[in-house]
C-alpha cells in the first residue's frame, strides 16, 4: 500500500495519508469500538483534538471525523453524542464547510462550539452575521444555570472567545441561555431535541469551567457512563502487537523521550528480542543525553530488546548547514531519521515493521484528523520517503494524549523519572535554535539549557523540602532556546556582540494549551547570571511569557 501510494504521488509531504492507513490497525483508540462513543465533527477548528481530549477526561471514548463524513456513516457509528468544532470560515458563505439538517435529526444530542454553534443556528433557521464587535480572549459570560449544560457553573464565568461572526438571532425552538456584553447569544439550547450551541470554546483551559460544561454534556445530557479507561490498554495492545508481528523483526526509533520509551516498553513486553531499537544521536540532543539514553536502554538496562546507537552528529550538521526555514529543518531531520533506519535495517537483515512513537498532539499539529490547517510538521507523521523497505508501520500510541501515554508507562513499570520526563521534540535542538544550525550554536544551547534545568529543579526541590509539597510554579516543560538575535554587551570592561538566549517555561495539562510558568524572579536571576558567566557566546537572557495559544510551546 505504501509503495503504491508513493507511486501515485503521495510521497513525503502527503505521506501522513499512508501512515494513517497503516496506523489504524495498531493504534490505541481505534480498537475500542465496544466503548460508548462521542464523535467530534471537525470543521477546521484549531482545537479539534483538544475537544476529544476533554471528552476523554470524562472517561468517554472519542473519535474525530471530517465534516465531509457521510451522514449514514455517522449514524452507523451509533454515537452517544456529537460535538461540532470551531473553524475559520463564515457559515453563511456559499463555499464554507457545512452539514445537512439531518445531522440534527438523528435523535442524538449535538453540541456546537463556536463555528459549530453558528452553523447549527444557520442550518436550523437562525441568523449569523458579521459581529459589530469582535471578541477574542478571556471574556465574562453570564449563563443561565438552569440549563443542563451549565449545571454547577457560576452565573458569571470566564470563557475563551474567538470569533468575527456572531449569532444575531437564535433558530426557532431555541432558548438563549448565555450572553456577554457584546454577544447576545453566547449559548442557546433546544432541550427537547438535545441540541446545544455555545459561542465560546469550553475545551481550552482559558475557559475556567469549560471541563464542567463538557462533562455536563457528555455524562449528563448524552448519558454516557464513563467506561473508557487505560487499565486494559497495555494488555490489549501487547496482544495485538504479537498477533500483527508474529515472527517478524521490528525496528523502533528510540529517542529516549517519553513517547518512544513507552512505545519501546510496549514492544519489548510483546516481542522481546524481535525488537531492535535504534538510537540516533544526531547531535541535537540535550547535554549528556546520549549517554543517559544508552544507560537506560542499552545492554545493561531493564528492557529486553536489541539496542543500537548511531553517532550521526556530523551527518546532520552537514545536511542542516545554511538551512534557516523551520519546516525545511524539520523535513531534513525527519528524512534523515528514516535514512538512518533504512541503513541499520539492512545491517541487521530483514525488518518487517517500523515503530513510531506518534501521539495525538503530533497528529493534530501536522494537520491530520479532520480539516485543521497544518501548524507544524512532525517527523513521526511527516510521511515516508520513496525507498522505505518496511512492510508496515506500528504506532501504538497514536490515539493517546501525553498524560495517557504516561499512564501506560507506569503500567509497564518504566521508572517515574523517565515517565515524567518533560517532552523533547523529535527534531531536538534543531527547532530550539532560530536560524541555521551549527555545532557551536548547539554547544551554546546545550550548556544554557543544562544550567536552566539544574537551577529550576534545584529551586523546586528546596521548596518541596521546606513546604512539604510541590512548588505551585513548577513548570511542566522548561528549556532554553537560542535566538538569532545578537546585541552589544559589556563583559570585563570589553565590548561584546553575542547571542541572546530565551528561557521558556509553561504549565499545562495536555500540552494543547499552556500558560507561562511564574518562576520566582530570584531563580530566573540566578539562571541569567550563570548562563552569561558560564556559557561562551551569550550576553543576554530573556524570559518568554507567551501562552499557547497564540504561541506554540516550541520556538519553531
Amino acid at each position: 500500500i505504501i509503495k503504491a501510494c508513493i507511486r501515485e504521488g503521495y510521497a513525503f509531504e502527503k505521506g501522513i495519508v499512508m501512515n494513517r492507513l497503516q496506523a489504524t490497525k495498531t493504534s490505541g483508540g481505534r480498537r475500542s469500538m465496544d466503548h460508548e462513543k462521542v464523535i467530534v465533527i471537525d470543521f477546521g477548528g484549531q482545537y479539534n483534538q483538544l475537544v476529544a481530549r476533554r471528552v476523554r477526561e470524562c472517561n468517554v471514548y472519542c473519535e474525530i471525523y471530517s465534516y465531509k463524513t457521510d451522514i449514514a456513516q455517522i449514524k452507523a457509528m451509533n454515537p452517544k453524542g456529537i460535538i461540532l468544532t470551531g473553524g475559520p470560515n463564515s457559515c453563511y458563505e456559499a463555499d464554507s464547510p457545512t452539514c445537512s439538517k439531518e445531522l440534527f435529526e438523528l435523535g442524538v444530542p449535538v453540541l456546537g462550539l463556536c463555528y459549530g454553534a453558528q452553523l447549527m443556528m444557520h442550518v436550523l433557521g437562525g441568523k449569523v452575521e458579521k459581529a459589530p464587535v469582535r471578541e477574542y480572549g478571556k471574556t465574562e459570560v453570564m449563563v443561565d444555570t438552569s440549563s443542563p449544560l451549565f449545571t454547577g457553573v457560576s452565573e458569571n464565568t470566564i470563557c475563551w472567545m474567538s470569533h468575527f461572526d456572531y449569532i444575531s438571532k437564535a433558530a426557532p425552538g431555541f432558548n438563549i441561555v448565555a450572553h456577554t456584553a457584546d454577544c447576545p447569544v453566547a449559548a442557546a439550547e433546544n432541550q427537547e431535541k438535545g441540541l446545544f450551541a455555545i459561542q465560546f470554546h469550553p475545551e481550552v483551559l482559558h475557559t475556567q469551567e469549560g471541563t464542567k460544561m463538557l462533562h455536563n454534556f457528555v455524562r449528563g445530557i448524552c448519558g454516557c457512563e464513563g467506561t473508557w479507561r487505560m487499565d486494559s490498554f497495555v494488555e490489549n495492545t501487547v496482544k495485538e502487537i504479537r498477533e500483527k508481528v508474529g515472527n517478524g523483526k521490528v525496528l523502533l526509533a528510540l529517542s529516549g523521550g517519553v513517547d518512544s520509551s513507552v512505545a519501546a516498553g510496549l514492544l519489548s513486553r510483546a516481542i522481546g528480542k524481535q525488537l531492535t531499537c535504534v538510537f540516533v544521536d544526531h547531535g541535537l540532543l540535550r547535554k549528556n543525553e546520549g549517554d543517559e539514553v544508552e544507560e537506560v536502554f542499552g545492554p545493561n538496562g531493564q528492557f529486553d530488546l536489541n539496542f543500537i546507537r548511531v553517532n550521526a552528529q556530523d551527518r546532520y550538521y552537514g545536511k542542516l548547514a545554511g538551512v534557516t526555514e523551520p519546516e525545511h529543518k524539520r523535513k531534513i531531520i525527519g528524512e534523515e531519521f528514516i535514512r538512518v533506519f533504512e541503513e541499520e535495517a539492512k545491517k541487521i537483515g530483514a525488518v518487517d515493521f517500523l515503530v513510531q512513537g506518534t501521539i495525538y498532539p503530533d497528529v493534530v499539529e501536522s494537520g491530520l484528523g479532520g480539516e485543521s490547517a497544518v501548524i507544524k510538521s512532525h517527523h513521526n507523521v511527516g510521511g515516508l520517503p520513496d525507498h522505505v523497505d518496511f512492510k508496515d508501520i506500528i504506532e501504538p500510541l497514536r490515539d493517546l494524549f501525553k498524560d495517557e501515554v504516561r499512564k501506560v508507562g507506569l503500567e509497564l513499570g518504566i521508572p517515574d523519572y523517565l515517565v515524567f520526563r518533560q517532552p523533547f521534540p523529535g527534531p531536538g535542538l534543531g527547532i530550539r535554535i532560530i536560524g541555521d544550525v551549527t555545532a557551536d550554536k548547539v554547544r551554546i544551547v546545550q550548556d544554557a539549557d543544562a544550567i536552566y534545568r539544574e537551577e529550576v529543579d534545584g529551586a523546586a526541590q528546596e521548596y518541596k523540602n521546606e513546604h512539604g509539597k510541590d512548588a505551585p510554579w513548577m513548570p511542566n516543560q522548561y528549556f532554553a532556546a537560542l535566538t538569532n538575535m545578537r546585541s552589544v554587551g559589556v563583559m570585563g570592561d570589553e565590548r561584546t556582540y553575542d547571542y541572546a538566549v530565551a528561557l521558556r517555561a509553561v504549565t499545562t495539562i495536555d500540552f494543547m494549551t499552556a500558560e507561562s510558568a511564574e518562576i520566582p524572579y530570584e531563580v530566573l536571576n540566578k539562571v541569567m547570571n550563570r548562563i552569561i558567566n558560564e556559557v561562551r557566546g551569550v550576553n543576554r537572557v530573556m524570559y518568554d511569557l507567551t501562552s499557547k495559544p497564540p504561541g506554540t510551546i516550541e520556538f519553531e
